[in-house]
């Protein structure tokens, strides 16, 4: 029983952070009903991960049965999570005021790239789009050559879907104090500023050149921060900063070389990272894991996603769950007295239209009229019993 368990959470079918928010609340106990539209690809194939421990109801919003019996899982709801552009809900008459009327202690969650407000509002986008005017995207990759794609964890799913979970968490508890709901304007564009707190921090006193990839302390520059090609062609990662650290990593690497007592003369990163590279290229990334791991390098392997659930340490923390044959990143973080779970993986499409509106209060005729007219849809034929 996680510690949202009897918290209720209405997530509107989207693709992204958005799921991956409503993921999060669902695996701390919260039930998250995933509305999805009739004829949606299979969410077992779509949202194979972020489908875990929700339930799958299909509604046609665009009917007004089907409409009134969103409604009705609304005004029980707690929250319930927009991934829609500005103003779509309000078009399909469910937008925040018509919600809150019917249910005043609502969190409204809204996710988007560009937020609801601002000359970009309604613009399309994607999260490299996001991340390209905040500054991330520029700072980035190797110097002298283009930024690098970053997968879509910085926008989408540390400055979303994070930034979502947080938004819906703080509301949820204004609410339990007020009685009172509100819209949470989540934005891709803010959450993706927010994470760059520190290097615009440090820029503004003059301690990070924002011009210049691969020119400072943690964007590759150091020698004691960067990745290494080892003798098999596999890459280690190096992270020692802290005096202490480094002197571990020299010792643990046999570097006896005098320029190496210099770690912070800027200056000589370049030919460090040579002579460095040129060790590190020794051994195979196993071996040096063999020789490293569990010391004060701060070293680690870099390894796939394929390897990474293999790999010892993550396999004795569990950091990765097995669920229906899928591998999974486990719950996170992790409750002491209320542990987040996975009780199932994705369920089929619409396999618990039928239970949620019977549970919403409808009675059985009203739900055989909806399945009926196609305004609900059911995985199956079942008996109403």
């Amino acid at each position: 029983m996680g510690p949202l368990n009897g918290y209720t959470v209405i997530e509107l079918a989207g693709i992204g952070p958005a799921p991956m928010g409503g993921m999060i609340l669902a695996d701390m106990g919260a039930e998250v009903i995933r509305i999805e539209r009739p004829g949606a690809a299979d969410p077992k194939v779509a949202e194979p991960v972020s489908g875990r421990n929700k339930k799958s109801v299909v509604l046609d919003l665009k009917q007004a049965s089907g409409h009134a019996a969103l409604m009705k899982l609304v005004e029980q709801a707690d929250a319930l999570i927009d991934p829609y552009r500005p103003g779509v809900c309000e078009k399909l008459g469910f937008g925040p005021d018509e919600c809150l009327r019917r249910n005043p202690r609502l969190v409204f969650a809204r996710m988007t790239g560009w937020g609801q407000t601002g000359p970009l509002a309604h613009a399309a986008g994607h999260d490299l789009n996001y991340i390209a005017i905040t500054g991330a995207l520029h700072a980035i990759g190797r110097r002298g050559e283009r930024p690098v794609v970053p997968l879509n964890l910085v926008g989408d799913f540390g400055g979303g879907g994070m930034l979502m979970v947080s938004g819906i968490l703080a509301a949820l508890l204004e609410a339990a104090k007020s009685g009172q709901g509100q819209v949470v304007d989540v934005a891709m564009v803010d959450g993706t500023a927010q994470l760059m707190w520190m290097m615009q921090g440090f820029q503004q006193i003059g301690a990070w050149n924002a011009e210049e990839r691969e020119s400072n302390l943690l964007d590759g520059a150091a020698h004691f921060y960067d990745t290494y090609e080892c003798a098999d062609g596999k890459y280690v990662a190096i992270g020692a900063i802290e005096p202490q650290f480094y002197a571990e990593l020299l010792s643990r690497a046999d570097v006896s070389d005098p320029q190496f007592q210099h770690q912070h003369d800027t200056a000589q990163w370049p030919e460090l990272k040579e002579k460095l590279a040129a060790i590190l290229k020794t051994k195979t990334r196993d071996e040096w894991d063999e020789l490293m791991a569990g010391s004060d390098a701060c070293f680690a392997p870099v390894l796939t996603m394929v390897e990474a659930p293999q790999y010892s340490a993550n396999s004795e923390r569990c950091v990765y769950t097995e669920v229906e044959g899928l591998m999974h990143p486990s719950p996170a973080p992790r409750f002491m007295r209320t542990p987040s779970e996975i009780t199932h993986g994705t369920r089929a499409l619409g396999a618990d239209t039928v239970s949620v509106l019977i549970d919403s209060g409808m009675d059985e005729t009203a739900v055989e009229a909806l399945l009926a007219t196609g305004a609900a849809q059911a995985a199956e034929e079942k008996e109403l019993t």
